[in-house]
């Protein structure tokens, strides 16, 4: 029996199970808070040493430890389903929308319409919140997700609206840049297969890191320019989730076959908070569209903000409705039951050679484990 001295304690203030109540609340929660900081008190986080580093300039390590812990969990067993979630996920959440926006571009011209620019419709949707999917799919998903993280080290930055804008030399991708954002996975996998005690070690990783690293990215969201994007902003990021999320979902679904879980592709639904730069580097690459890169700022900026809240509570809501919602743990237990028949269940209450069989003076004589 334990002693009271090994018990939980109970929390006097259950702030992690709130957080964790509402869907990517362990990401969404700081996000915002660092953003109503960074917007109304932007120098309150600035006084150096240790509170700046960890509450303002720790988003960019932080991220790059969670990718080392997600590539520890990745063995080679689960690396082929690993890379087809990775490239169903770039697929359908960024080289299919990036396709249709330079389509649109191509009828309506770069100036787009309803005062939507098609610098900021592409900026908003080839790319996707890495640390918010490796926030919800840490919590619904399982090893295939998380490693599919590699989608959001590809596609982050402005490498697929400078590709897909193409002409004037925007389609020089520094590959460097990209092999660097990748490294820390790889070198995580490579750890996790040589020595599994590793994989043990960073496994809590995940809900250690992310609110500290969401609070500082939020702390770079003004939003005083998400409400200069209006309501364009919020079309934009709405239509993200609900366009770009219906894809990955078919995605799930239909090509890499997920069943109930297909829907945690809504969770890749979203814009991230890098790509509030993209129009500018655009911009600079091609001044035929600086015209267009202050409105499509605060645009993408809404997007990001919008997306971050909006896509994993439509992810939660479409695998409540599959029966989806469900953490691994929870999963586990009631297959580990149903699939045991009955008629096959152990003797365990069978006496072995050294044990003293039961009482015969009681009713029904001698029992077995499963109760006849």
């Amino acid at each position: 029996m334990s002693s009271p001295a090994s018990a939980p304690e109970r929390s006097r203030v259950p702030l992690f199970a709130t957080m964790n109540r509402i869907p990517g609340g362990l990401m969404l929660i700081p996000l915002v808070l660092g953003s109503v900081i960074g917007t109304f008190a932007p120098d309150a986080l600035g006084i150096g040493s240790f509170t700046t580093a960890l509450f303002q300039d720790s988003a960019l390590p932080l991220i790059a430890l969670l990718i080392f812990a997600t590539g520890t969990q990745v063995t080679l067993r689960t690396s082929g389903p690993v890379l087809a979630h990775t490239g169903v996920i770039l697929l359908f959440k960024s080289l299919i929308p990036a396709g249709l926006i330079v389509l649109l571009g191509l009828a309506v011209g770069i100036d787009g319409f309803w005062g939507l620019s098609i610098l900021g419709l592409l900026a908003a949707f080839d790319n996707s919140n890495g640390g918010l999917w490796l926030a919800f799919t840490g919590k619904y998903g399982d090893s295939r997700d998380r490693g599919a993280y590699m989608a959001s080290a590809i596609n982050d930055g402005p490498f697929f609206s400078l590709l897909f804008l193409g002409a004037s030399g925007l389609g020089d991708i520094p590959v460097l840049t990209l092999v660097a954002a990748i490294v820390p996975f790889l070198l995580g996998a490579l750890v996790g297969n040589l020595d599994p005690q590793w994989r043990e070690v960073l496994r809590p990783v995940p809900n250690i890191v992310i609110p500290f690293f969401a609070f500082a990215l939020g702390t770079g969201i003004d939003l005083g320019a998400v409400v200069t994007g209006g309501i364009g902003g919020i079309a934009v990021g709405v239509a993200v989730v609900l366009i770009t999320g219906s894809l990955v979902y078919i995605g799930y679904r239909f090509v890499l076959r997920r069943g109930r879980k297909a829907g945690i592709g809504f969770a890749s639904a979203t814009t991230a908070g890098n790509a509030i730069a993209t129009p500018g580097i655009v911009a600079a690459a091609d001044p035929r569209f600086a015209e267009f890169a202050g409105t499509a700022t605060a645009q993408v900026a809404a997007s990001a903000l919008v997306t971050a809240i909006l896509a994993p509570i439509v992810a939660s809501f479409v695998l409540k409705r599959a029966g989806g919602l469900t953490t691994e743990d929870e999963v586990g237990v009631p297959v580990a039951t149903v699939t045991e028949p009955a008629h096959e269940a152990p003797d365990r209450g069978a006496p072995g050679p050294d044990t003293p069989g039961p009482d015969p003076s009681g009713p029904g004589g001698r029992t077995t484990g499963d109760g006849r």
